[in-house]
């Protein structure tokens, strides 16, 4: 992989020594993480998509869940003590994080917000999420990750609705 080609989580990872798969699709940033998934011919249920949220209290939190699953946004906000939680819009995820729409990582973020990852991902020796940018994808051990940014294990998801 060309130097420049790397994005700014690669190049985290690299610093931190993490060893990682990249991976990468031309698909846009309007389809579903599930057919990125199909794309790419990986499990879905092992492939993660990255969620910011507002709590009551204005504190932001970050939640990394398979992306054939919903958050579950009353578990969430039990999960990181708060009695209720909402999605960030989509237009204020840029200057929160530094990442748009469909190109989110848990990692490198402007700044380091409280982060669960949905329990099902510790089932995996390794899982893949965004790595930054459309159509840029990580695949990274939850050990690894675990290097990089602190996160907590929950049970977060709820079945999509059709």
């Amino acid at each position: 992989m060309k130097k420049e080609d790397k994005t700014n989580v690669m190049r985290l990872l690299d610093q931190k020594k993490i060893e990682y798969k990249a991976y990468k699709h031309d698909l846009d940033a309007g389809v579903s993480g599930e057919e990125v998934a199909k794309a790419m011919g990986q499990d879905p249920n092992r492939t993660f998509k990255t969620l910011v949220t507002i709590g009551h209290s204005k504190n932001h939190y970050v939640f990394v869940v398979p992306v054939n699953k919903g958050l579950h946004l009353k578990k969430a906000a039990k999960a990181v003590g708060e009695k209720k939680i909402e999605m960030v819009k989509s237009k204020e995820l840029l200057a929160l994080t530094g990442y748009v729409h469909g190109g989110c990582s848990p990692i490198g973020m402007k700044k380091f917000f409280q982060t669960t990852i949905d329990e099902s991902a510790s089932s995996y020796e390794t899982i893949f999420f965004s790595a930054g940018k459309v159509g840029r994808q990580v695949e990274v051990s939850l050990e690894g990750l675990s290097k990089i940014i602190k996160y907590e294990l929950g049970d977060i998801t709820e079945e999509l609705k059709e």
